[in-house]
């Protein structure tokens, strides 16, 4: 079943090839279009195109239809090309020539947008539930590793002390900023498209006021055609967020595959998150972080892939624009499993103590001496020269009781005020 086709026969090649994985990736809208579909139907018996009754048969044809689907008892055969066409036809078998009055006043047009963000806007905020439980579980061990002394470092050399709660602290105030575009891409898709139909309205007089409460969309696109012009856009500001917040992620992670390395020998984790080689016995690799940080790099590439598919389309609807459904879908689910995987291993890192105890690192705290100096009188300058004359002789002596107010060691690591942050950031 095809809505558009009139009767002719599609050769078997055409219809794969434009029809591609969309049976497959549709399941991910099948409850989205069901909830849509209820509110038009809704609407339109408000409005007087449909009899109360109609609309309550409809709605609950479509609750059982999205009870299957999230039951995962709901499949598109090969009969059809998408879940929309699949959901009209099973209506259509429920009620008869009812379920064919579920179309009028809209298009598959902004029937696909509407459920497309109902879908991202939901995924958003499954990935921001996740980004601040792991924002929850780096300050946890931020608080409980704040005396924990580790090494900086800038050019892959050693510089000034750190510390892991300075560490982990960073990491979680970075995922505030993911937060920030997260909440942009779902600011844009939270404008209601449905009504707009094919990108010019329609002349049946509906309520589309009513079909955005009904959806609780926070506005919606007022023209038409800047409606069908989100189409691409919402998928890329999407991405946008995607690909900041792996960024992060993929940083952490390589930190953590160079930290568990036996010439840093900073951080370990249990055996059974590590995995061994097939002929060297001593191997614990990393191996989950690793494809954490390759997956990661790979969504970073997310937005210009959209972006190449995007780009010169003129307004209106144009049928490359579907690809776009399985670039976001997979990368959302790709990103979604390596959040998971790093709440799941995160709170079971073990860290090592006393590590700046090792004489390779006293040179880490000539700044601190040198900046005692200075507070005595002596010129920055004249500081960090007679430094640099000690440390090539030799005769360097570190002094690591010195007061640093920007390590959580020695200082305040403003825990409490990245949680206020963070609350004001998912406001």
């Amino acid at each position: 079943m095809k809505l558009w086709n009139s009767g002719t026969v599609v050769p078997q090649q055409i219809d794969s090839f434009t029809v591609g994985n969309d049976r497959e990736i549709d399941m991910h809208l099948a409850v989205y279009d069901c909830q849509a579909s209820a509110a038009h139907a809704k609407m339109l018996a408000h409005v007087g195109l449909l009899a109360q009754d109609e609309a309550e048969q409809l709605v609950n044809a479509l609750q059982k239809i999205e009870a299957q689907a999230t039951a995962g008892e709901l499949s598109i055969e090969e009969a059809f090309e998408d879940i929309h066409s699949k959901i009209e036809y099973e209506l259509i078998q429920a009620l008869g020539p009812l379920g064919k009055k579920i179309h009028m006043g809209r298009s598959r047009n902004d029937q696909v947008l509407t459920a497309l963000q109902l879908y991202i806007k939901a995924e958003l905020n499954a990935i921001t539930s996740l980004t601040e439980e792991l924002f929850n579980a780096l300050l946890e061990l931020a608080e409980t590793h704040q005396k924990d002394l580790m090494p900086g470092y800038t050019h892959m050399q050693v510089a000034m002390p750190s510390s892991f709660g300075l560490w982990f602290s960073a990491y979680a105030e970075a995922l505030i900023d993911d937060i920030y575009l997260l909440q942009a891409a779902h600011k844009l898709a939270d404008q209601n498209p449905l009504g707009s139909a094919a990108g010019f309205g329609s002349s049946f007089a509906i309520d589309r006021e009513m079909t955005t409460k009904t959806l609780g969309f926070g506005d919606l696109s007022y023209n038409v055609i800047k409606a069908q012009m989100g189409r691409g856009k919402v998928e890329k500001a999407t991405a946008t967020g995607i690909s900041y917040l792996a960024a992060t992620l993929s940083k952490f992670a390589m930190d953590i595959c160079l930290y568990m390395g036996q010439d840093y020998g900073f951080i370990r984790f249990p055996d059974a998150l590590t995995t061994g080689s097939s002929i060297m016995p001593h191997k614990k690799n990393p191996d989950v972080f690793e494809l954490i940080r390759g997956k990661c790099n790979l969504l970073q590439g997310l937005p210009n892939q959209l972006s190449l598919l995007c780009t010169n389309l003129p307004s209106g609807y144009h049928r490359e624009l579907q690809l776009t459904k399985t670039l976001l879908i997979n990368g959302i689910n790709e990103l979604k499993s390596c959040l998971e995987l790093f709440l799941w291993c995160i709170p079971q890192i073990e860290v090592q103590k006393n590590l700046l105890e090792a004489s390779k690192y006293d040179s880490l705290f000539s700044v601190d001496t040198l900046n005692v100096w200075v507070q005595e009188g002596m010129p920055f300058r004249d500081a960090y020269q007679k430094m640099k004359t000690v440390i090539a002789s030799g005769e360097f002596k570190p002094k690591k009781d010195i007061p640093h107010t920007h390590l959580g060691s020695r200082g305040n690591l403003a825990l409490a005020a990245l949680r206020k942050k963070m609350a004001a950031a998912l406001q």
